[in-house]
């Protein structure tokens, strides 16, 4: 694990808590160390502060996202607005903690963005009452049309740029057009891990998704199913 984070305590604090929970971890203090190190000796997952002195953590994300590097990326930030998460998720972060944060929330996001990087390599588990994969390689539900295999998707004709995270919520949705799929399922897809009725981690990245993909005056296509959870349907 490379860890990037300037506040010397927060990061000698998680350096010591990922290290007794079994991470090798290799921390830093700014972004261009952090964009060196992962150059030198490429991580499994890399977890980077957004604030930090000479490249802040959003431009360490952009860069090797430019690079084509799709290393998992936790971003830890004391940016509360919806707005500021979103510029995380835009430079291609796959997930984020708020500050102050419970280090067990920091170890579960980090276990299941893991877990999902193992599910790419084909050892995925479907959820209970969740559709398989199906064999063809393109999917297609609402006006919209996926290719997992090379993680691109299209609105009609309009190509979608799309997170890692973006890029399976959707593909989830897709694969269950018509069925309501409540919040518990989508965490369990997801992130392998129900962050509880108080997370707004869900709701963050279907408002995002439906920038991205719903046309200039049409009716959205995911639809929210009030104390539920959310469907994608044409109506």
């Amino acid at each position: 694990m490379l860890l990037a984070e300037d506040d010397r305590a927060i990061r000698h604090a998680l350096e010591r808590a990922l290290t007794l929970e079994g991470y090798r971890v290799t921390a830093v203090a700014d972004g261009v160390e952090a964009l060196a190190q992962a150059h030198r000796t490429p991580p499994d997952v890399l977890v980077l502060d957004v604030m930090m002195p000479g490249i802040d953590g959003l431009q360490v994300c952009r860069v090797l996202r430019a690079e084509g590097d799709r290393t998992p990326i936790l971003m830890l930030t004391a940016l509360v607005e919806t707005q500021d998460r979103i510029a995380g998720l835009d430079a291609g972060a796959d997930d984020y903690v708020v500050k102050p944060f419970d280090v067990e929330e920091v170890f579960a996001r980090l276990r299941a963005l893991l877990r999902r990087t193992s599910e790419e390599n084909g050892t995925a588990v479907p959820v209970k009452n969740v559709a398989k994969p199906e064999p063809d390689r393109f999917l297609e539900a609402a006006g919209l049309r996926m290719d997992p295999q090379a993680r691109r998707a299209w609105r009609g004709r309009r190509e979608l740029e799309l997170t890692r995270t973006e890029f399976e919520l959707l593909e989830l949705l897709v694969r269950n057009a018509g069925i309501v799929l409540d919040h518990s399922t989508i965490y369990d897809r997801i992130w392998g891990y129900d962050f509880g009725p108080g997370s707004k981690n869900l709701a963050v990245y279907v408002g995002y998704l439906r920038r991205k993909i719903d046309e200039p005056g049409a009716p959205q296509l995911i639809q929210t199913v009030r104390g539920v959870g959310y469907v994608l349907r044409e109506d």
